[in-house]
């Protein structure tokens, strides 16, 4: 199973873009195959630090990227499964290679000799005559090394490689944990009448989910990652609600095998243990220190200047909603929110969300919505692959030209809910754009949408379509970057900056030739009533209190944790009481209010790539809004717009200072103000 006869992760790519063949690999050719690749990088690195001549940037800069490429095409291929469909046997791999993928980033990264070539070339760097990427690419891997503990002492760099090893393990297990819990804590419903409320559509895939695990006649519904659930919008039933949302918080908490609360603990030891090593005193100061924030007290302040207005407005909230639950007889709870913030919405704007559903046929949306305005945008025409072949039988698998006819990549589609699939919405890249490899772009979406039975349309809520059109904003991202060095590939910026194209691509939901071409209801074609699109846009200030609220206490509990030094963090830190203290800290401790993501399930800092920076999406919504004036202001979706944010933005990638193409792009730095009015935070 070793070689490229029989292992077709070992084989070099046959198929388009170098799309994996994932209907050859079987679970059983990663382990050799990822073998292999250590071997082949390691080899490569050994062949740059053995040599004789003096460092310079075509021997060691150049060699160094150019090195990996296995490594890379068989880590992208595998991470790609482990996310969307990770079953058992995938886990049991993902959790073996966790260590040895740490161990092996370690030896490169922390390489005493590959470290002196590259500060070498550093160092001179005044006196090469380097275009501005190569020139970025030299400064970038220098600090990336300086970052990671490359200058450290050889028992310091000992230390670093088995935290971050363990720290690996750690964060594995705690996906692994979520995942798993989450499945167990599905609420199921014996009678349909506990789901009053719900469309048939709604129903039908509770029926269906309860059917796939073997619970005929009865209802299964799943989980979202957050905390919250787009049915404790619509179910009338206040027992069925409270049971929803009662599961969703207690996921990591049960004192069963999947509790994620002495795992987050050790992770925020180790995290702490690490960044002391690297001599910062504290994990958030590590990594903001590489970040477009700089470091925490830019992220506090902004956090706390948004905070309290968001409170505010939360508290007035809580108050309409009040007065409605009192005709009710009951006192308004964290479960109650979402129905009566409905009742308020159909009150003050008579407007049913929940009745949209019609208009937003997936089919339509993602066509005649999504891919209908990128390419009017930018040109780009898109046309579905029927021979080219996915990890799952449900994905989709698209190919994208340019303008002028010629080839860009691919673009494939997960868009349904599963037990092997982790939560949420994502965008990942199988293969990255880069010229020295001579490599073009496959990026993937993946969602979690409730599949309907069979012969129903799937039809999507609001914030479905919302996530379509956000998940394609990071894949035109990935798609669009024009580099020379893989290092800068795809979507490979500022974690703090890659949020901001996706939050960019929401802005055509609305915009009114797409919004009329994709939003006509499934059965009769009739597009959606131009009084309704007049108090969805009348409404859109509705619940910011609310949902800037949640999610800034999930921005501050990260903080919070990653804030700690290493004392702090090695105490027995009670979990719960470390949230209500974090929050009432903040102002942002109303139990009405819930934060997005509590400790337990918040797996974009304790198993994703968000520690310390879950606040990046509203660092991010700063360059988006003020982008959304600028397009309001220069004639909206046109050619020459899209060609302008594609060339000075989405096609930069991570060759330049993100900063400086948003100021080439917009011609100053980006304001606050479109933000504070989107939200309603002026008063």
């Amino acid at each position: 199973m070793t070689d490229a006869v029989t292992n077709p992760l070992l084989a070099p790519p046959s198929l388009p873009y170098d799309l994996p063949p994932y209907g050859s690999i079987r679970p059983e050719h990663y382990r050799p195959a990822f073998d292999a690749a250590f071997a082949a990088q390691r080899a490569e690195v050994d062949a740059i630090t053995a040599q004789s001549e003096p460092a310079t940037f075509e021997n060691t800069l150049v060699a160094l990227e150019r090195s990996g490429e296995l490594l890379d095409r068989v880590a992208r291929t595998f991470y790609t499964v482990t996310g969307a469909d990770g079953t058992p046997e995938i886990q049991a791999i993902e959790e073996e290679l966790a260590p040895l993928m740490s161990a092996h980033g370690d030896a490169i990264q922390l390489d005493a000799a590959l470290f002196a070539r590259v500060s070498a070339v550093h160092d001179a760097l005044d006196d090469l005559d380097l275009d501005a990427e190569s020139r970025y690419l030299v400064e970038r891997r220098f600090r990336e090394m300086s970052l990671a503990g490359a200058g450290l002492a050889p028992d310091e760099k000992q230390r670093l490689t088995a935290l971050n090893q363990r720290l690996s393990v750690l964060t594995t297990t705690f996906e692994k944990n979520l995942l798993a819990d989450t499945n167990d804590l599905a609420v199921v419903f014996d009678d349909a009448a506990e789901l009053d409320g719900l469309s048939d559509g709604e129903l039908s895939a509770a029926a269906q989910a309860a059917t796939e695990r073997g619970l005929d006649g009865r209802y299964v519904l799943t989980l979202t990652l957050y905390t919250g659930h787009p049915y404790l919008a619509s179910l009338t039933n206040r027992e069925s609600r409270r049971r929803l949302l009662e599961a969703s918080r207690a996921r990591g908490t049960r004192g069963n095998v999947h509790d994620n609360r002495g795992t987050l603990r050790e992770i925020v030891r180790l995290r702490a243990e690490r960044a002391a090593l690297l001599g910062y005193p504290s994990h958030a100061a590590a990594v903001l220190a590489d970040q477009t924030a700089g470091t925490p007290a830019a992220v506090h302040d902004l956090l706390r200047r948004l905070a309290a207005p968001a409170a505010r407005n939360a508290r007035a909230e809580q108050e309409a909603l009040q007065r409605i639950a009192d005709d009710d007889g009951i006192r308004l709870e964290a479960h109650d929110w979402a129905f009566y913030t409905e009742k308020v919405r159909a009150e003050k704007y008579d407007l049913d969300r929940s009745a949209l559903r019609p208009w937003f046929e997936a089919e339509r949306v993602l066509r005649d919505g999504v891919f209908a305005a990128a390419e009017h945008l930018y040109g780009i025409r898109i046309s579905e692959r029927h021979d080219l072949q996915g990890y799952h039988p449900e994905v989709r698998v698209f190919e994208v030209h340019n303008a002028d006819g010629s080839e860009l990549g691919l673009f494939l589609l997960d868009l349904y809910t599963r037990d092997t699939k982790r939560g949420g919405a994502w965008m990942n890249s199988i293969v990255t754009q880069s010229s020295v490899r001579g490599t073009a772009p496959v990026v993937v979406n993946n969602l979690n949408v409730n599949k309907p039975a069979p012969g129903t349309p799937t039809l999507l809520t609001l914030d479905e379509v919302t996530t379509l059109f956000h998940e394609f904003g990071h894949a035109l991202h990935g798609l669009f970057a024009t580099v020379t060095y893989p290092h800068f590939a795809g979507t490979a910026v500022y974690r703090d900056f890659v949020e901001f194209p996706s939050q960019v691509n929401e802005m055509w939901i609305f915009w009114p030739e797409i919004l009329a071409n994709y939003a006509r209801h499934h059965e009769t074609g009739e597009p959606l009533p131009a009084d309704v699109v007049e108090r969805l846009h009348a409404s859109e200030a509705f619940n910011q209190g609310f949902a800037t609220s949640e999610y800034l206490a999930a921005s501050w509990i990260d903080q919070a944790w990653h804030g700690l030094g290493v004392e702090e963090a090695s105490s027995e830190i009670d979990v719960a009481a470390f949230e209500a203290a974090a929050l009432a800290d903040i102002g942002l401790d109303n139990p009405a209010v819930p934060t997005r993501y509590a400790s337990t399930y918040f797996a974009h800092v304790f198993s994703g790539g968000y520690s310390a920076g879950y606040y990046s999406y509203i660092w991010s919504e700063v360059l988006d809004a003020d982008t959304v004036e600028w397009f309001r202001e220069n004639g909206g979706l046109t050619r020459e717009n899209g060609d302008r944010f594609r060339r000075r933005l989405l096609g930069v990638g991570g060759a330049g200072d993100p900063l400086a193409a948003y100021r080439d792009f917009r011609g100053r730095d980006a304001e606050i103000q479109p933000l504070l009015e989107r939200r309603g935070l002026t008063g």
